[in-house]
């Protein structure tokens, strides 16, 4: 195993009072984690940061940094001697279904370290997910539309929320830097293996073309747009998610999108009426590797609908879902931008809102003629809670939604897991001692197989924290 350790400053090791130590782990291609740590330390907490390659580091560049470069196998072994170096509190991520941090949640499971979540907002736009022990698949939220009606009410009312900017070139940006960091550095993360289906480069190269044939698209999809319009044709949405995504992969039954594709317009061909179109819109994040144009186009003439089906390149998902008839999605967040519309919505996949009440129950072949309605009583009590319990207002993409995120997510960590979550609890204390001590004098032991306390030697406050976050 190989760990290359940046030491930080003296100051941070050991600052008297410091009650919680947040490790960082892998966040979105940006600089966002670094302005999140920047600001913990400055608030007085012990911070630290895992790089798994090049870009990890190019982005973090403060002092705390920790470059695992050791293989996939080790590391569970490694990030549990990183916590009971540095006394970890709390561990902070972006993603849970990326192999490393899926076996990192599973160490922390092990060793009581409560693990907050970030991922793109539940809720479109303006809103990031910051969830305790996982998200959209992962997530604990309740399906009982019943619990959330009740719980609403028992909330007070939010105040104003105000959009933030985006900037997809800043995002294009971020995202050839990081890459471009990573496949500099490969010599030194040698084991580094990017969990993404494509080589860097290849990305890199798709998001580039992207980018030169920007205007192009607009075109395009704006004359698709006017004909559709033009047509007065009731249509049915079904926007693309990322092929790539871990959504699609682990938490549906397609094995990527051109499956979906294929399934969405074989029901369509043989339920929909025939008056009906069926409009796909590709993700604005798509990398642009695949030509996912091509591929609705060849599917919808093996079924004979290609006069009833346009593709969108480009363009406002908001505009096409304000004059839908309904929405057809595996998981993606336009369900819930749907939603908010009062479109119906059904999902073909694991969706944290896939609520009774909230979403088609029925088959999608039902779906086409008669797609019911969604409860507006009961939308807006799952969007109160979920905006109470896991998300925060801001975005990774300005200045000025990354400001917001960072104030809004030191605020959530702090009741996410009260300062004594871990602290309290002596026997917790006690054994993490024992195993750094046993970790000294048998360098090569195992550590990370190492059984926790039992529940009922924690203190009554932790068990509280944890019966809290477990209902």
């Amino acid at each position: 195993m190989t760990v290359v350790r940046d030491t930080a400053p003296a100051a941070m090791q050991g600052i008297e009072g410091v009650q919680r130590n947040i490790l960082l782990l892998q966040g979105l291609m940006g600089p966002f984690f670094r302005l999140i740590g920047r600001e913990l330390r400055r608030q007085g907490y012990g911070v630290w940061k895992v790089n798994f390659n090049g870009g990890d580091r190019l982005f973090w560049r403060l002092p705390g940094g920790i470059d695992f470069t050791g293989r996939a196998n080790e590391w569970p072994d490694a990030l549990t001697r990183i916590i009971i170096e540095h006394d970890i509190t709390d561990v902070v991520l972006f993603g849970d279904c990326r192999p490393l941090h899926s076996a990192a949640i599973a160490v922390c499971a092990r060793l009581h370290i409560p693990v907050h979540v970030f991922e793109e907002g539940y809720l479109r736009p303006d809103w990031v997910t910051f969830e305790l022990g996982g998200v959209n698949g992962n997530s604990t939220l309740s399906r009982d539309p019943a619990y959330y009606v009740e719980r609403a009410r028992t909330l007070p009312v939010l105040p104003p929320h105000h959009p933030v900017p985006s900037s997809f070139r800043t995002r294009a940006l971020q995202g050839l830097a990081y890459n471009t960091a990573d496949l500099l550095s490969r010599w030194h993360y040698r084991h580094w293996n990017n969990y993404r289906p494509w080589h860097p480069l290849t990305e890199g190269i798709g998001w580039l073309r992207k980018l030169l044939a920007r205007d192009e698209r607009r075109t395009r999809s704006q004359k698709t747009l006017e004909a559709l319009r033009a047509s007065g044709s009731p249509y049915m949405l079904f926007p693309l998610q990322l092929d790539a995504d871990a959504q699609v992969r682990l938490h549906s039954s397609f094995s990527g999108m051109a499956e979906a594709i294929r399934v969405v317009i074989a029901s369509f061909t043989s339920h929909a009426p025939h008056s009906m179109r069926l409009v796909i819109k590709e993700h604005p994040l798509d990398n642009n590797i695949r030509n996912w144009c091509h591929e609705v186009a060849m599917q919808a003439a093996a079924y004979g609908v290609s006069d009833r089906v346009d593709y969108f390149e480009a363009g406002d998902i908001a505009d096409l879902v304000r004059t839908a008839t309904g929405v057809i999605t595996i998981n993606s967040t336009t369900g819930t931008l749907a939603l908010a519309e009062g479109k119906p919505v059904i999902t073909l996949g694991n969706a944290v809102y896939d609520i009774p009440g909230i979403t088609f129950q029925g088959p999608l072949e039902k779906f086409w003629s008669n797609p019911g309605q969604p409860d507006a009583e009961i939308f807006a009590a799952y969007r109160r809670v979920l905006i109470e319990r896991c998300l925060i207002p801001g975005g990774f993409f300005s200045n000025e939604g990354m400001g917001k995120l960072v104030r809004h997510a030191i605020d959530r960590l702090t009741r996410h897991s009260p300062r004594d979550f871990a602290a309290t609890s002596r026997a917790e204390m006690a054994r993490r001692e024992a195993l750094r001590q046993e970790l000294a004098c048998h360098p090569d032991t195992p550590a990370a197989i190492t059984s926790p306390a039992p529940v009922e030697t924690r203190s009554k406050t932790e068990r509280e924290v944890l019966e809290e976050v477990s209902s």
